[in-house]
């Protein structure tokens, strides 16, 4: 499904900036409410919003203040403000921004079934509201989907994409699609309260809450104990007044009734606040702090220790862990979520709750897990899938493997010490660990790089190579392109020919490969999994082609082998359109041969190198060399050649002789 023209229903802060997201995309977009002061303010918050974004990049020479001021004028252009739904009949794609009342929202959808064209799809910006409920107001409940963006939604780059019960694969992945379209970065999660981040966040939270009030101890004292701690970007009371406490108390009165007071908790004086409209930044500053920074509620004794910090964290690790045992969203996306929609940023010394497990050890985590339970109740029991983890000796980054794979690269690498290429040996089995900085972009070093790592494997009699990435978010966002412009128009034709015969060596030797797709699989990186022989895809894996968004083609392949994996229609479809695929059409169209959760990819790609492994060299060559040969009649002939040379090898004879005798054969490759 394609966007070119999107609505916004509700013109507040959040409904004004989610519309100048779209417009500032290059996508027209209505924005509608129901007064015209509101359309009004709604508009003037776009204005700002684009104002301060091009005034920035004036002020930084980018551009002169008349190019800032077309750029505003624009994007404005793209923005048409409403009371009625003019405008309606012909959108794609509209986010509803109303206040966060069933019974509102599900008014809204009604009317929006029925004044939008059949194919739009309908989304609710939704902090925590079923999806499923908001679409049993249409009659397309399959086209009703939840895009959570987080305030401010002109900054802020999460979207958390929800799946509601009736939502379809098409729905969710053209609502991804969107979502990067606008400059966003997309999780996908299951319809619950909370959704991912707010759940999250709140569980950590109502252990400070609950504290503070047990202890009656000073609001100031705890928030500068956990910002000179470094757990999250500020203390939460002053989080809580930048948010606002009336937003934040909805969200915590919801968790409460939907998982429990043993979980969840709301501080009292939030209440109090609340009802006497004092509501943080939005109310001149009164909230949990007066105007003038002092604890407007709360006692004033001093935190003993750290445990309040402690406790923070190992809450916020037990939530997480919650929502991927339950399956809610993989534990890549529920990091990504936590970094994007709570500041948890590492480039900041911030971890999200598995990267900071994983670098801690899980079994340590599993010790003080086990200790505050005792100490503090069930809430801060151990989650089944952490006990699996430590039982299994998957304890971080200390042991290369915890919730993400860590590479535990040779000493010595066949490109040196700036390989952007790691060659991890394993006996009959390795790993080629791409590591070419945060996008792992496919560069000139990167493609000269694995060449040298797959001729060491080969020569080192390793039957079985695994490509995988070190960047535990991303496989391969595509090509260097910049790299790529720096060359001559020699040395881009060398270039070709070196991928070309590097990816054809992958599919005709007798080394299987085998590509453990974690994440993004773009340009590039998405045609280098295409040359290996067997692709396992993570849950949040994603696969695409956008060469066409550049006025390119694919060059690394992409126009021969996709057609060749998913069918000439798809493939084809799939290359003039550039828009990306979930791991799971992957799998269903071929693309892929499995789908594993995220945290089993490595483990998964790693059994099926052992399994090709013990398979005779010659009949793997021979096998790889004569498959799916385009004319028949040629394959034949291929597969008669292929068998009579191993058939009347040492390795065909070694089976036979194994076969009768009962044993296992020892294969030489001869």
């Amino acid at each position: 499904m394609f966007v070119f023209k999107a609505a916004v229903v509700g013109a507040g802060v959040m409904g004004g900036q989610i519309a100048q997201t779209i417009a500032a995309a290059g996508i027209d977009v209505v924005l509608k409410d129901i007064r015209q002061e509101l359309v009004d303010h709604g508009l003037q918050e776009a204005r700002n919003v684009t104002s301060s974004s091009f005034g920035k990049l004036a002020s930084k020479g980018k551009l002169t203040d008349e190019e800032a001021a077309a750029k505003v004028q624009e994007v404005m252009a793209r923005i048409h403000g409403t009371t009625s739904y003019d405008g309606f009949g012909d959108v794609d794609f509209v986010i509803e921004a109303v206040p966060e009342k069933m019974e509102i929202k599900q008014a809204v959808f009604a009317e929006l079934d029925a004044v939008t064209p059949g194919h739009a799809i309908l989304a609710s910006n939704t902090s925590g509201l079923s999806i499923t409920e908001i679409g049993d107001a249409t009659l397309r409940p399959e086209k009703v989907v939840g895009c959570h963006a987080f305030y401010p939604a002109s900054v802020m780059p999460l979207i958390e994409v929800v799946e509601g019960e009736d939502t379809s694969a098409e729905t969710m992945q053209a609502a991804v699609n969107f979502a990067q379209a606008i400059k966003k970065n997309p999780i996908t999660c299951a319809d619950v309260p909370g959704f991912v981040v707010n759940r999250i966040l709140m569980s950590g939270l109502s252990e400070v809450w609950r504290l503070t009030d047990e202890q009656d101890l000073s609001l100031k004292a705890v928030d500068e104990l956990i910002a000179n701690a470094k757990v999250i970007p500020m203390g939460p009371y002053l989080l809580v007044n930048l948010l606002g406490l009336d937003t934040t108390f909805h969200v915590a009165e919801h968790m409460v009734h939907a998982y429990g007071p043993e979980r969840f908790y709301v501080h009292e004086g939030m209440a109090t606040q609340v009802a006497a409209g004092k509501l943080g930044a939005k109310t001149g500053g009164e909230g949990f702090y007066t105007a003038e920074g002092e604890p407007a509620v709360g006692g004033d004794k001093q935190p003993e220790g750290d445990e309040i910090v402690q406790l923070l964290v190992l809450k916020t690790f037990v939530e997480s862990v919650l929502v991927l045992q339950e399956g809610v969203a993989t534990h890549r996306d529920i990091d990504v979520g936590m970094m994007a929609g709570a500041g948890l940023d590492p480039r900041r010394g911030l971890f999200p709750p598995f990267m900071k497990a994983d670098m801690e050890g899980l079994d340590t985590v599993l010790e003080r897990l086990e200790a505050a339970a005792e100490k503090h109740g069930p809430a801060f029991a151990p989650p089944r899938i952490l006990r699996r983890m430590v039982a299994q000796g998957r304890l971080g980054m200390k042991s290369g493997q915890g919730f993400y794979a860590y590479p535990q690269a040779d000493a010595e690498q066949p490109a040196g010490d700036e390989a952007v290429v790691k060659l991890e040996s394993r006996g009959d089995v390795a790993i080629a660990w791409l590591a070419n900085g945060l996008m792992n972009s496919i560069s000139p070093q990167v493609i000269d790089h694995l060449g040298k790592v797959y001729a060491r494997a080969k020569a080192s009699g390793v039957r079985s190579l695994v490509i995988a990435s070190s960047n535990p978010l991303l496989f391969s966002a595509g090509a260097d392109i910049k790299a790529f412009t720096q060359m001559d128009e020699a040395g881009g034709a060398q270039l070709l020919e070196d991928v070309h015969g590097l990816l054809r060596s992958f599919e005709q030797e007798d080394v299987v490969t085998i590509a453990a797709v974690n994440g993004l699989a773009f340009g590039g990186g998405c045609e280098l999994a295409m040359a290996c022989d067997v692709r396992i895809a993570a849950q949040a894996a994603m696969f695409g082609q956008p060469e066409i968004k550049l006025g390119l083609i694919p060059g690394f392949g992409g126009t021969q082998r996709l057609p060749r994996l998913v069918g000439e229609n798809k493939g084809l479809e799939m290359n003039l359109t550039g828009d990306a695929i979930s791991a799971t059409e992957a799998y269903d169209f071929g693309l892929v041969n499995r789908m594993v959760v995220d945290h089993e990819l490595l483990d998964t790609a790693l059994a099926w190198a052992r399994k090709f492994a013990e398979q005779a060299p010659l009949a793997v060559a021979q096998i790889k060399r004569v498959s799916g040969k385009s004319d028949l009649d040629e394959g034949i002939e291929a597969e008669k050649a292929g068998f009579a040379a191993v058939f009347n090898s040492e390795d065909g004879k070694e089976g036979i002789s194994a076969f009768l005798g009962k044993r296992k054969a020892a294969w030489k490759g001869h």
